[in-house]
């Protein structure tokens, strides 16, 4: 049995073979992620006499090359998660980090683990894809956020205010909101109140036409009253214009990415068997279907419901002789912050609409009925909706093949 560590990093690898009882069949080396070097590898690899396994750490997209290409070799790989490998066989007081130690450590890891180690198999095309289309998303995601209050910040000084008086949500074509297009016309609060009512009611009139977005006499009123009262502190110069534009275009540049990326989102996940039933569940929308599909992938990769609550980080704390560890009263966040965050929002929506014949929704408020924390019932409404996901979609796929 030759038990295989590869320490993983960007653009190479550390590998070393071991056999049981410290024998070191092949001393740590490196190899690049090239297909000549990886080649090699594997036909080396493949030469060892008895059976062979490989293992190595899962760091986030680094290792798929040399996975997928030994995988491909028709040799047994073991990607596992760097916890398990961190917290293995530290036996001694020294504080050795080198790639070398590293993969004589996983080399280890693998023979101690030999009979439980989960054979890889590569992630579908589609479902890769659209994880990476949602990790990209989430970060612009993150950047419309800090652009957007970077603009009120600056109308806080030349329109105050003027965002609360718009309503209307991002448009599906462009991901333009109505407020934003309106202060790049109209950036300072006289550029309203400066004109008369009628000419600013004609103006106004012209750039919803120009822009696509509907009109309303109520809405002219509100916008000039409003102008007219409102204490600005920016002059109103060609210097501040420019200012407040620049910030508008940076903002409406995000929110086109941000649509086109939803809209590819949308048909990758289309193209897969159980979007339609992950939309149909209650609180779960076109993108929330999307993300959640993504962070998830094939749910049947996973042996159980409680793997699935596990790998987003939700399990419950440790109980001990009916106690819960006053130490530990918290999940483990182990898992994958990105799923966290999607199955908060849709808790999030059946708290707002309290739909009361979801069993979901029952639950959560039986949970806040019952005195827990805000954090303590959201997480076990998550938990819970994880469980029927796993249920319903396990279900749905194995009966479709």
């Amino acid at each position: 049995m030759n038990a295989v560590g590869i320490d993983v990093s960007k653009g190479k690898s550390t590998v070393a073979v071991m056999r049981p009882f410290g024998e070191i069949v092949v001393s740590p080396f490196e190899v690049t992620h090239s297909v000549s070097e990886l080649s090699k590898l594997a036909a080396m690899l493949k030469s060892l006499k008895g059976e062979t396994k490989i293992v190595m750490e899962c760091t986030g997209s680094y290792h798929f090359p040399i996975a997928n290409a030994l995988c491909a070799a028709g040799l047994f790989v073991s990607p596992v998660h760097s916890l398990l490998i961190h917290d293995f066989g530290n036996n001694t007081i020294r504080r050795v980090k080198t790639d070398k130690a590293d993969s004589i450590k996983i080399a280890n890891y693998a023979l101690s683990n030999w009979l439980s180690l989960v054979p890889y198999s590569p992630e579908e095309d589609l479902r890769k894809m659209l994880k990476a289309y949602n990790r990209q998303y989430i970060k612009y995601s993150k950047i419309k956020t800090a652009l957007k209050n970077n603009l009120i910040s600056l109308l806080d000084m030349s329109f105050p205010g003027i965002n609360r008086l718009f309503t209307s949500p991002a448009r599906d074509c462009d991901g333009h909101q109505k407020w934003i297009d309106f202060v790049f016309r109209f950036w300072h609060a006289e550029c309203v109140s400066k004109l008369s009512k009628n000419a600013f009611s004609k103006a106004y009139i012209s750039w919803c036409k120009r822009n696509s977005y509907q009109c309303r006499q109520n809405n002219i009123d509100e916008i000039y009253d409003f102008a007219k009262s409102c204490v600005t502190v920016m002059p109103k110069t060609d210097i501040s214009k420019t200012l407040i534009q620049q910030a508008v275009e940076q903002l409406n540049s995000i929110s086109e990415c941000l649509s086109a990326l939803s809209s590819q989102m949308i048909q990758i996940a289309q193209r897969l068997p159980e979007y339609s039933l992950v939309h149909s569940l209650y609180g779960v929308g076109n993108i929330l279907a999307c993300q959640l599909i993504a962070e998830i992938g094939d749910v049947r990769r996973f042996p159980k419901k409680n793997s699935l609550v596990c790998f987003a980080g939700l399990e419950a704390p440790p109980n001990q002789s009916g106690t819960v560890d006053p130490k530990s009263n918290e999940v483990s966040k182990k898992g994958s912050p990105h799923l966290r965050k999607t199955l908060f929002q849709i808790m999030d929506c059946y708290i707002k609409t309290s739909p009361a014949d979801e069993p979901i929704y029952q639950f959560l408020d039986r949970k806040r009925s019952e005195g827990k924390h805000y954090y303590c019932y959201m997480t076990a409404g998550s938990a819970k909706f994880l469980r029927i996901y796993y249920a319903k979609v396990s279900q749905f796929l194995n009966s479709s093949v």
